[in-house]
């Protein structure tokens, strides 16, 4: 079975016949002991740090359907190599564009992603109310500002909305978590513990979601409540605001309620909180066994893992895009 592997410190990547050559380099140019990967068992490469490879290379990653994910020191995502695209459809791709230029249409389909991603934040703290009374003001403000999305007229002002959302669900992480304090959120650098896992978890989260959608007929540029820009897959945006609650935020709630992850796990450096190396190798085992849970899907009647539901996310869309069936935004149910 093919896994995704995530490799840090990988120096220099090389084919060797069907096999992918990893020799690490330290800070100080010193090789390392070469690590080898037969091509096919690799679903995708993760990579942490420096990596030197050729065309040549890539290439043949290209041909073997393999997608590399960049990330740099400070855990904050680069950007990826993907094949070639083989499954765009152009009715698909066609129908999709409509949407996206029919004010109409657009609204109606950003407003269910705001919908599943305010519900998921909602449940995320509801599940903590009858334990922590303060927390009940916060979930009462959530409710009301739930009830402002079906009326906002415009993109601009929905986003507003789903960011106050967010604010008030993240002062509320301040009653879920154990021994850290969330405080202001702090992106570019985070400032602190938490702030740094919900980056990192965010963007494992935002690849998951471009992973899934490469295997489906959607164009990853063309979005709905992110704007489209350049050099972006701003639809990735889209759905991974649906699954950050559900996937990152209850994985750091359970790795620092639990002392998976601790404060020695963390650096201050240049003003900015690091996630050291064991810490994030602790994160990534964690977040690849969180996807691999199942769940008893209500109307498949079958076990779903978690990754698979984000596929399942992208076949709503699209027969939401083709007229097949309205979209309906995945919510918890437990």
């Amino acid at each position: 079975m093919k896994k995704t592997y995530y490799l840090f410190n990988p120096g220099r990547m090389s084919r060797k016949d069907n096999t992918l050559k990893f020799v690490p380099v330290d800070e100080h140019g010193k090789e390392g002991k070469p690590k080898y990967l037969p091509v096919e068992n690799v679903a995708g490469l993760y990579t942490f740090g420096s990596l030197d490879a050729n065309s040549a290379l890539y290439n043949f990653l290209g041909k073997q359907q393999i997608a590399v994910h960049f990330f740099d020191y400070y855990e904050h995502y680069t950007g990826s190599f993907f094949p070639k695209e083989y499954l765009l459809a152009g009715k698909v791709l066609i129908q999709q564009t409509l949407h996206y230029q029919d004010t109409t249409k657009r609204m109606a389909i950003a407003k269910k992603f705001v919908e599943g991603a305010s519900f998921n934040m909602y449940k995320n703290l509801k599940y903590y109310l009858q334990r922590d009374k303060p927390l009940s003001d916060i979930v009462a403000s959530i409710e009301a500002l739930q009830a402002q999305v079906n009326q906002a007229s415009a993109v601009d002002e929905l986003m507003g909305i789903e960011g106050n959302i967010r604010q008030a669900y993240y002062v509320g992480l301040d009653h879920v978590i154990n021994d850290f304090e969330m405080g202001t959120r702090t992106k570019r650098p985070p400032q602190n513990e938490i702030n740094t896992l919900i980056s990192f978890g965010n963007m494992m989260c935002y690849t998951l979601c471009l992973g899934q959608l490469y295997h489906t007929q959607l164009n990853p540029t063309i979005s709905y409540l992110h704007e489209p820009g350049v050099r972006r897959y701003s639809l990735a945006l889209d759905l991974a605001e649906i699954f950050k609650p559900l996937l990152v935020d209850k994985m750091i709630f359970k790795l620092l309620n639990k002392k998976i992850i601790t404060a020695a796990d963390f650096s201050q450096k240049l003003n900015r909180c690091i996630l050291k190396e064991g810490g994030k190798k602790k994160f990534v085992k964690a977040w690849e066994e969180k996807l691999a849970e199942t769940i008893q899907h209500r109307t498949l009647k079958r076990s779903v893992s978690y990754k698979h539901l984000v596929k399942l996310e992208c076949y709503k869309l699209s027969k939401h895009i083709l007229g097949i069936a309205p979209y309906k935004p995945f919510k918890t149910w437990w």
